[in-house]
């Protein structure tokens, strides 16, 4: 049976033994439902670090109530948790496959165990609105937990839930005053479970405060946080195939690349290469599929352009069947690769630098003063791969291809210093933007010729007409030779003096 899975918006308190939930109805909640009593039992699954209590997530195999079977819970915002649900099955004692998957970037091939068993006495409370639709329902809960494993203790609690099931922020807002006025202090455990786990609970690592007097490794050490939170948020969309998954995940594992590489006179020498060259890796391997993505839509959407009379042969078929494939075998090489130690020691690289950044001692100033030097640098280096291409006779699309690059580092370096420099580093990043839209359109177009060249060639050993493929060969090339004219013409007010200002020489 497939997993079913919706988005939990629920708030939580604590509360004493002896407080009594309050009238609920006023405002958009008419009246209270008839209270249902429930008794629950869960056991909570994890490793023996908790990497999922780490990571705010859940999973637990659980009996009574209306929803008995496996539930993972993943973090999307304060208040909010996608929840996954499958049937218990006949997996009891381990975790079905298709929801372990799910937290692989978490597990990282370690093994999951029973670590809690909670037993919980459940007053369930249903608040409608004048028509009788459900609002939201607020659980009054005595809650035992068990802690399993070498660890064994008991410990007890009073809680209180809302979840919204068919109301809005002004239902759950509404509630949420009601019950702290009788007595509620929102909770600061992420979750039953975190709170069983108590001070066994790893420190969760929180970013440097962002400010625009923050130092220089401040600066660094928030965006590198927030970036391989961004890749790890990504692992499980790309397993399932979620669309912009593969492209999400791909901009992440680039940003901390060209971040590390920018930032890397601040660093003990040495620490990042290795790190940057297995990002390099994982970009790599989500690349095929990704340029297989961009290709198909790209030419589909070449062909959908063309006159019907100038389109001989199955063009459309044969290119959305060819790149189609092309896209479920890369695809399926990427999920394979997110089970491979490799990319769970690259996960544990990147979680050790964040909680104990290589800094060298001497480089802790205010990034206002150190940053600018570093962006300079990169901006540099895009000079001179400009300066390159724009002298090279032989191989110029690999030159233009250097400059993109350039660009791109320059682009991602300006936009990790947003918080300090404002204004500034957006206009920085806009510029090295705009070169590189003019030469991604360039090697997008290169790429896609040769493509459509390849695709010729097998449309004419399978006997079909050719011209179609050689008409849309010509109008890439003309695409591409106008990319490179717009890339050529912007350089001269890119390369000016009023963009350099700003980066000290």
């Amino acid at each position: 049976m497939p997993a079913v899975q919706h988005l939990e918006t629920e708030r939580t308190f604590d509360v004493e033994d002896g407080a009594a939930l309050p009238p609920l109805a006023g405002g958009s909640v008419a009246r209270s439902g008839a209270p249902v009593t429930h008794r629950l039992q869960a056991t909570y699954f994890d490793t023996s670090g908790f990497a999922l209590a780490a990571g705010r997530t859940t999973l637990r195999l659980r009996t009574g109530g209306s929803d008995d079977g496996w539930h993972l819970k993943l973090p999307v915002a304060v208040d909010q948790r996608l929840e996954v649900r499958l049937p218990v099955g006949r997996s009891r004692r381990t975790p079905p496959v298709g929801l372990r998957r799910k937290v692989q970037v978490l597990v990282r091939g370690r093994e999951l165990g029973p670590v809690v068993r909670l037993t919980t006495r459940r007053v369930e409370i249903p608040l409608l609105d004048a028509g009788g639709a459900v609002l939201a329902v607020v659980c009054d809960d005595h809650v035992e937990a068990e802690r399993l494993g070498d660890s064994l203790s008991t410990t007890s609690w009073r809680e209180w839930e809302v979840e919204l099931v068919d109301g809005g922020p002004e239902a759950l807002a509404q509630v949420t005053r009601r019950l702290v006025e009788a007595g509620g202090r929102p909770t600061r455990h992420a979750s039953k479970l975190a709170r069983a786990l108590g001070g066994d609970l790893p420190a969760r690592w929180l970013p440097p405060q962002r400010s625009r007097l923050m130092s220089s490794g401040d600066l660094l050490l928030s965006r590198v946080g927030e970036y391989v939170a961004d890749l790890v948020a990504a692992d499980p969309r790309v397993r399932a195939d979620a669309d912009d998954a593969v492209h999400a995940m791909r901009v992440s594992t680039r940003r901390l690349r060209s971040l590390l590489a920018t930032f890397r006179p601040l660093l003990v020498t040495g620490t990042s290469e290795h790190l940057r060259a297995e990002l390099k890796w994982l970009a790599g391997v989500l690349g095929q599929a990704r340029d297989a993505e961009v290709l198909r839509e790209r030419l589909a959407g070449l062909v959908a352009l063309e006159p019907p009379e100038l389109v001989l042969g199955p063009v459309a078929r044969r290119i959305d069947d060819e790149l189609r494939l092309r896209y479920r075998d890369a695809h399926a090489t990427a999920v394979a690769v997110l089970d491979d130690p490799r990319y769970f020691a690259l996960l544990d690289g990147l979680d050790a630098w964040v909680q104990d950044p290589p800094l060298r001692a001497d480089v802790s100033g205010p990034a206002r003063d150190v940053v600018p030097e570093l962006l300079h640098r990169d901006w540099r280096r895009l000079r001179r791969a400009a300066e390159a291409a724009e002298v090279a006779t032989e191989g110029r699309e690999e030159a233009l291809h250097e400059v993109r690059k350039a660009a791109k580092r320059l682009r991602y370096a300006a936009d990790a210093v947003v918080p300090v420099f404002g204004k500034q580093a957006k206009r920085l990043r806009k510029t090295a933007e705009h070169v590189q839209t003019d030469l991604g359109e360039h090697n997008d177009a290169v790429v896609a010729r040769d493509e459509l060249r390849r695709l010729g060639v097998k449309a004419h050993l399978a006997s079909e007409n050719g011209f179609s493929f050689g008409r849309l060969h010509a109008l890439e090339q003309q695409r591409a030779d106008a990319a490179g004219d717009r890339f050529r013409s912007r350089w001269a007010a890119v390369d000016s003096p009023r963009v350099r200002r700003w980066a000290r020489r």
